[in-house]
């Protein structure tokens, strides 16, 4: 387990503890994602990961513990009390285990949605439809356009989005948001469904994102290949409690982690 401590983290916790009714599902989290770094949380399911998320997001508020989200150097900002709205707009995106589209709209639909909360002009701009929100609309048009046609998915603007084959769905389930223009992009099992091509793919899409985006990137996943891949840091929860963290390959060697998730050879 290294002592290393993250020299700018873009988002750190402190205490970070969760409890429905009796029951603990995070207990005493301490952690940091690093700036411009691509870190891992690993752990069987049921052991915290998605409800660590959900915290960081404003879907849940924790029942003890403290969130710091530093978008950039010198300004940072306490999450606990934030609705997701907020949180978004400061600049903390995320994808789901289970895709999220709206399925009866077309790929550009659903990136255009996600440039709204960027949007200055509020509800009186969109119903007079001045110069200025028309302006506005037309250079978020091409803003999407040119992040689907970066990401691959250009040919496929007009497509309905279930239609999509499901590889697709899922990168765009990630172009949709960095349409929110994030310091930090939280993956909650990307690989999920993924054949073994796709995850290839998804492991390049991660790295040209990271080298590409000017942002740091929270990751959930199982495929332990691609964790290894990618990652320069790996947190190990455990029912709840964090039970290691370290670079990939000490993450890979140690015993506690071996025991309660890797396995043994």
């Amino acid at each position: 387990m290294t002592d290393a401590v993250p020299r700018d983290p873009v988002l750190s916790t402190s205490g970070i503890t969760m409890i429905f009714g009796g029951l603990t599902a995070l207990s005493d989290v301490n952690f940091s994602v690093e700036r411009g770094s691509i870190t891992a949380l690993i752990g069987p399911n049921g052991a915290g990961k998605t409800t660590f998320f959900n915290c960081l997001t404003g879907i849940y508020r924790p029942s003890r513990g403290t969130m710091v989200f530093s978008p950039e150097p010198g300004k940072s900002f306490g999450l606990k009390k934030l609705a997701p709205d907020r949180i978004t707009w400061l600049g903390i995106a995320r994808t789901f285990q289970n895709i999220r589209l709206f399925n009866n709209l077309t790929v550009l639909e659903n990136v255009l949605i996600a440039c709204h909360s960027r949007m200055k002009a509020g509800i009186l701009g969109a119903l007079l439809r001045d110069r200025r929100t028309r302006d506005e609309e037309n250079a978020m048009a091409e803003f999407s356009y040119r992040l689907l046609a970066r990401y691959g998915l250009g040919p496929s603007a007009n497509h309905v989005a279930k239609n999509l084959p499901y590889g697709a769905q899922r990168r765009l389930e990630i172009v949709r948001a960095l349409a929110t223009r994030p310091s930090l992009l939280l993956l909650d099992e990307p690989a999920a469904g993924l054949n073994i091509a796709e995850t290839r793919e998804l492991d390049d899409l991660i790295k040209y994102i990271r080298a590409n985006e000017s942002l740091s990137i929270l990751l959930i996943e199982h495929d332990m290949s691609l964790v290894m891949s990618v990652s320069d840091m790996v947190y190990v929860l455990d029912y709840g409690s964090l039970i290691a963290s370290g670079p990939p390959d000490e993450i890979r060697r140690d015993p506690k982690v071996i025991k309660a998730y890797l396995g043994e050879d």
